[in-house]
């Protein structure tokens, strides 16, 4: 596994041991980010982090910021090592270990706002914790915030917002809604 593009193109991200944690594969990387391009200047909100991945690839892309949450401690020990592989530490890159419900309640509390959030979530539990999860989402978004959603294609989740693309990948199912 490794950064695609930016800054921290080619350099190699670990990723978790074990089947517990899916990360997002290089190419489905390439092509989300293809269609999400630009990501300059955005604050992100990674959910569901895992190794990291992605807000990796977004932090090299340009983007201001990422919020990476995961409730896994081994997950986010591994996605604190590929960021301080590349360099990216606080205020930069940000790792907290919380349930994705409960960091969104956080973030409305204190008033943050994302231009970008990433929904990966374990693709046995995704149309659950989707659902739980769009009922909180709205309070964090951004004008013209974009979110991701990535899932197995036998059980796509639902989200109240505008699905502006789909696309497949094998197995996965990638959504990119906008407010």
């Amino acid at each position: 596994m490794r950064v695609i593009a930016g800054r921290f193109g080619g350099r190699r991200l670990r990723a978790p041991a074990g089947d517990a944690v899916r990360p997002t594969t290089d190419r489905v990387r390439e092509a989300l980010f293809s269609m999400l391009e630009p990501v300059e200047g955005e604050r992100v909100l990674d959910l569901f982090a895992g190794s990291g991945a992605l807000s990796c690839e977004a932090l090299s892309r340009g983007a201001a910021s990422a919020l990476l949450v995961d409730r896994d401690p081994r997950a986010l020990a591994v996605a604190k090592a590929n960021l301080a592989a590349l360099g990216l530490a606080p205020p930069e890159a940000v790792t907290v270990r919380s349930d994705a419900a409960a960091a969104l309640r956080k973030a409305s509390e204190r008033g943050d706002k994302y231009g970008l959030v990433l929904l990966d979530p374990p693709y046995r539990d995704a149309t659950r914790l989707v659902d739980e999860l769009g009922e909180l989402l709205p309070a964090v978004l951004a004008a013209g915030a974009r979110v991701v959603v990535e899932s197995d294609r036998r059980a796509v989740p639902e989200l109240a917002l505008p699905l502006h693309r789909e696309r497949r990948y094998g197995d996965t199912i990638v959504r990119i809604h906008t407010t």
